[in-house]
């Protein structure tokens, strides 16, 4: 057996090169990880030395002489990520063994892995299981919960929040400029930090406008949450229907964590999973029906529902979907409901779905990259989140002494054209403070930064001595 390291962790060896494992060579390469992959298929995976720092071995995720090529008492991290359960947790037992210090695996079956499980994460040897559908369904529901179909995300301990929403042509805000809005608006301080706009993220400085249809990325102190929604004409209504399209992995879970929370409606095409799914849901209304159909969706309710999920596994029907289950709940709209969440495992059609009137879709990939992601980088961050349909990270991280961000005041750093960089707050005399042009970040402050998701190792090394 390999002793056990004792250094800086940045190499990492990821087998698999599938969706999430192709998502997370790609990030984790661009923000400087040295990464090994294991593939069976490298050239069909899309990623080729040309294109990336990857160093790519053929064969198989379980293949001794492929490990011993990775050199493993060189590696920190595992991430087994292929479409086999099995693989990804012998990989992790047989990481340990060779002195991995960090492993993570994709575990989609919820019998391994969990505190309860005959097999858990400790007797595998598993520092972070990733359930794919359990992350989405968990996702949805926190979504539902939270408000109707606006995402709210607490960082910065839950001191500060950051909301999405999206803004239709009779928001106060719409067609204004945002040192307008700010200048109309001195009560509270809040700030714009990212507006998605069609198949673009914009981020903004003081004279960018916000159009109707922006979806826009506000930052606010908790207690100022509600009047940021008042400002900008969101109503905050819990949903009390939720309507489910597919009764996979992810729709019945969704059903199941919603409990008799709300009115449960799950609409399920194949008639002996509908029956199954009967039994198993007994506080929800399961019906067989197909969910591209206007007059079955009707019958179910749709025009009496607050939301609206598409959870199958095809990409077309979940957005087609969403787009007839919205105008269908028009009624619906004028109370800030009638909202729409669609499940898109192609990472193309995300940006579709949102551009033609999906409110929210999410990925199964890139929620279980992004967790993997916090979890590798967790030792350069206070924290991280992903905004859905923005390309925007929003970080917070402590300002190294003599590192470039505290050379000068915001307004002399000019961040916004050299690295679409956006400060948003700054910890100073024990609270979370708006940070404005005049605000000089120093040296062991805590900061909350936003940044184009590509531009995360460019914020990092502002931060860096």
């Amino acid at each position: 057996m390999l002793l056990k390291k004792k250094r800086k962790s940045e190499n990492i060896l990821i087998l698999g090169l599938g969706g999430v494992g192709l998502y997370l060579a790609k990030r984790l390469s661009h923000e400087g990880y040295s990464i090994t992959a294991i593939e069976k298929d490298p050239e069909g995976s899309g990623l080729t030395d040309d294109s990336s720092n990857v160093l790519l071995i053929k064969g198989d995720a379980l293949d001794v002489a492929c490990w011993r090529e990775a050199r493993p008492e060189t590696i920190d991290f595992l991430i087994a990520v292929t479409d086999n359960d099995a693989v990804n947790m012998v990989a992790s037992l047989m990481a340990d063994r060779l002195g991995i210090e960090k492993k993570i695996a994709r575990v989609r079956s919820r019998e391994f892995g969990e505190g309860d499980s005959i097999l858990n994460a400790r007797d595998l040897k598993i520092d972070l299981p990733i359930h794919p559908e359990e992350l989405a369904a968990r996702e949805i529901v926190r979504l539902i919960r939270r408000t109707a179909g606006n995402e709210i995300i607490d960082i910065a301990d839950g001191q500060m929040q950051v909301l999405a929403t999206r803004i239709d042509e009779t928001s106060p805000l719409a067609g204004k400029r945002l040192k307008d809005i700010s200048g109309a608006y001195p009560d509270f301080p809040f700030r714009v930090v990212s507006i998605a706009r069609g198949i673009h993220t914009i981020i903004p400085d003081g004279n960018q406008d916000i159009l109707p249809l922006d979806q826009v990325l506000f930052m606010t102190g908790r207690e100022n949450l509600s009047l940021l929604m008042d400002m900008a004409g969101i109503k905050r209504e819990r949903s009390h229907g939720v309507m489910i399209l597919g009764g996979g992995l992810v729709g019945s879970r969704v059903a199941e964590l919603l409990g008799k929370t709300v009115d449960v409606r799950l609409l399920e095409k194949n008639h002996s999973k509908a029956e199954d799914l009967s039994l198993r849901l007994d506080h929800a209304r399961i019906l067989h029906a197909h969910g591209l159909d206007e007059n079955l969706l009707i019958q179910a309710g749709i025009e009496e529902m607050d939301l609206f999920v598409a959870a199958t596994g095809e990409n077309q029907i979940n957005i087609m979907g969403c787009l007839l289950a919205k105008g269908l709940m028009k009624g619906r709209t004028a109370k800030g409901l009638g909202k729409t969440i669609a499940l898109v495992d192609k990472e193309d059609y995300l940006v579709l779905a949102t551009t033609i009137g999906t409110d929210i879709a999410l990925n199964k990939k890139i929620l279980a990259g992004n967790k993997i992601l916090n979890f590798v980088r967790r030792g350069g961050w206070l924290s991280l989140a992903h905004i859905h349909g923005f390309d925007t990270e929003v970080v917070e991280l402590r300002a190294e002494p003599g590192s470039p961000i505290t050379r000068a005041p915001l307004s002399r750093q000019n961040l916004s054209s050299r690295a679409q960089i956006l400060i948003g707050a700054i910890y100073r005399e024990d609270r979370w403070n708006t940070a404005v042009g005049d605000t000089h970040i120093q040296g062991n402050e805590r900061v909350i930064a936003i940044c184009e998701t590509h531009q995360v190792r460019d914020t990092r090394e502002l931060f860096s001595a």
